[in-house]
């Protein structure tokens, strides 16, 4: 995918530390007018609060002790994002990802936050607590931060056979779409949901991640023309090596659908397809059988 040079003027980037509060600028009301229709399912959403994380692979991650990386408050966003290859594919996902998102809110008349990108080795403390590059990518609601360990993309492709500039670009994508759940309210009522009623916990859970599959496949959708030929095929390969299906088959363990967090692996990529093929936000409700 040929994504544009990021302009380190207009994105939120930073290295790796200490996390700090953040505020909910989204609504709960929806974006329409062309725009974002935010379903509202009362007690039928999902969502998370600040103290959890959501991330790629295993969903939300119990906090773990961290080994930070020693962080320079005086770098800019263009030596951060400079940093390696990977950390500059990233840079220009999210600058992709602002001017995708951002008109849309707009639209809807609905205040719009630029989420900020979070870089570190090893360990890093976050809004939501301390974090491991063991959990994966994750988004942390309380800071409004997107939070990766980019050696996590060399082991996508070698341990989940998931390559490829598009595949890591899904990554970054997927993680922003949990960043326009919490904007919009989403997040909040379905994390209310979880606890008035554990049982669904995981089924809830499991549909908002297909959300974010499918947020990010809008993304894509939108700038069809900076696509190449292969990268379709990269998503689907990412999407299908990451469900939760395939990770336990992997790991020796039983395929247990009550254990699902993310979905299964023909879920995942069904979401993805379908934001992909849509280019249309609003269909990417994943939870319309539940108010049937």
């Amino acid at each position: 995918m040929r994504l544009n040079q990021f302009d380190p003027r207009s994105i939120r980037v930073r290295r790796g530390g200490g996390g700090g509060g953040g505020t909910n600028i989204g609504g709960a009301g929806g974006l329409g007018c062309g725009g974002i229709v935010v379903v509202l399912i009362g007690a039928l959403v999902f969502g998370v609060e600040p103290g959890q994380m959501v991330s790629m692979v295993e969903g939300v991650q119990q906090t773990t002790g961290s080994q930070q990386a020693p962080v320079d408050g005086n770098e800019s966003a263009a030596e951060i994002c400079d940093d390696n290859a990977y950390a500059n594919e990233s840079c220009n996902a999210l600058a992709s990802l602002d001017e995708t998102w951002q008109p849309l809110f707009q639209q809807a008349n609905m205040q719009f936050q630029q989420p900020e990108l979070v870089f570190y080795q090893g360990g890093t403390d976050s809004g939501c607590g301390g974090a491991s590059a063991a959990m994966g990518p994750f988004y942390c609601p309380a800071d409004q931060g997107i939070y990766i360990d980019t050696s996590f993309y060399d082991q996508m492709a070698r341990q989940m056979g998931a390559g490829g500039d598009f595949a890591r670009y899904y990554v970054i994508a997927h993680e922003y779409g949990h960043h326009i759940q919490y904007l919009t309210g989403i997040a909040e009522q379905v994390r209310s949901a979880q606890q008035s009623d554990a049982r669904s916990a995981n089924q809830l859970q499991v549909r908002m991640e297909l959300q974010a599959d499918c947020y990010a496949g809008v993304w894509a959708a939108r700038n069809r023309n900076l696509i190449d030929a292969g990268d379709l095929e990269e998503g689907m390969t990412a999407a299908n090596a990451i469900g939760d299906d395939t990770l336990m088959r992997n790991s020796g363990q039983s395929v247990n659908q009550e254990s699902f967090t993310h979905g299964s692996s023909a879920q995942r990529m069904e979401w993805l397809r379908k934001g992909l093929q849509s280019g249309d936000e609003d269909q990417c409700d994943t939870f319309a059988d539940l108010r049937r």
